[in-house]
């Protein structure tokens, strides 16, 4: 109201100056070493997760090559596999590797090929809480599992106490919130706990939450502002949304060395220290749980690019290819961190601008 308030006492002088200060304004200039591919037209759609940076992406490559044109809708990972599957689109992205099955299924659109993955943009799943006095906090795998089912439910419990000698940590019950809806950052997080602690996450790691309890909210976005709002609480959810909601995030005592806390560079690393399995062009990631790497956030959630490894749509390929080759680029990269978003580590962006270079 107070921002309101000024600009409407200020009156036609202050709109005359706005009006000036805009025209002097130069418009941003266009990035330089992007490639362009001429006139065309490549439409994507799939995670929200990615969305920030996609829409970062198309306007740095559109005011490059201004003759081109990207389009993306955030559906979500399910809706974005399904509309490439069906040829709707020239690429979908997705938060969570294809089955099996559904790489046999992309054959029919992909005509004498297959889908095969491109990671594009990663970032941690950070771990908030709200606990009032409380503004550090290290947990395990164990930990965490047993949290996340239930089995640990008051802050002042032992396990808890162990891991933050000398805080001071009150006897407030855990309210432990979760994804009510089915989401690849629940899938991430359960992979995490199925990884690093198999004895204490005796569940299956897919899509939709599988511990016992706990609240639960539809999208991270409410995940965290019901962290937010109540003491207690814990929640998972993309570090942007603890940025956002200015939630105090746990470090993750992964057994190798400090405990690290959720940021781009400690994501970044998390990536590095993960083995490309994909076969061909295909560049699928694995993390390795049971194996953290000193510095590396293990807990990561990866976007992959859908794509077709030959018999992409002719119309779209050359613009398709000319926009990957930059966002995975040093240029569509270097932003990301800024975005809260993980940078791809150097080899890992290679291989992908390899894999794109190669589509037909």
């Amino acid at each position: 109201m107070t921002s309101a308030g000024a600009l409407l006492l200020a009156g036609c002088g202050a709109q005359a100056t706005d009006a000036a200060d805009e025209s002097r304004r130069s418009p941003e200039p266009a990035p330089t070493g992007i490639h362009c591919a001429g006139q065309g037209k490549a439409r994507g759609s799939g995670s929200t997760a990615q969305q920030s940076a996609m829409e970062h992406w198309i306007d740095a490559y559109q005011r490059a090559c201004p003759d081109a044109q990207i389009a993306y809708n955030p559906l979500g990972s399910g809706a974005g596999v399904a509309q490439f599957q069906r040829g709707a689109t020239a690429f979908g992205a997705t938060d969570g590797v294809l089955s099996k099955q559904e790489i046999e299924w992309s054959r029919e659109v992909c005509h004498g090929g297959r889908a095969i993955h491109l990671p594009m943009a990663g970032g941690p799943v950070a771990i908030g809480f709200h606990l009032p006095g409380v503004d550090h906090l290290v947990l395990d795998a164990p930990t965490l599992a047993k949290i996340f089912d239930s089995r640990i439910t008051t802050w002042d419990a032992p396990a808890i106490r162990k891991l933050n000698p000398g805080t001071k940590l009150p006897s407030l019950p855990i309210r432990p919130m979760h994804r009510s809806d089915d989401s690849g950052t629940t899938q991430n997080f359960q992979e995490y706990l199925a990884g690093a602690a198999p004895e204490d996450w005796p569940h299956s790691a897919g899509k939709a939450w599988q511990g016992k309890g706990g609240g639960a909210a539809t999208g991270s976005s409410r995940v965290a502002s019901q962290v937010s709002a109540s003491n207690g609480a814990i929640g998972y959810f993309e570090l942007s949304f603890a940025a956002a909601h200015k939630i105090t995030t746990v470090s993750i005592d992964t057994g190798a060395g400090e405990p690290v806390a959720p940021t781009t560079k400690t994501a970044s690393a998390g990536i590095g220290a993960a083995e490309i399995v994909g076969e061909g062009k295909d560049k699928t990631l694995a993390f390795d749980y049971a194996d953290p790497k000193p510095g590396a956030y293990p807990i990561v959630l990866m976007t992959y690019e859908l794509v077709c490894d030959k018999g992409n749509q002719a119309a779209s390929l050359p613009v398709l290819k000319s926009f990957l080759t930059y966002t995975a680029g040093p240029e569509g990269q270097k932003h990301l961190a800024a975005l809260n978003y993980a940078p791809l580590p150097g080899p890992v962006a290679t291989e992908v601008r390899r894999a794109v270079r190669a589509l037909s």
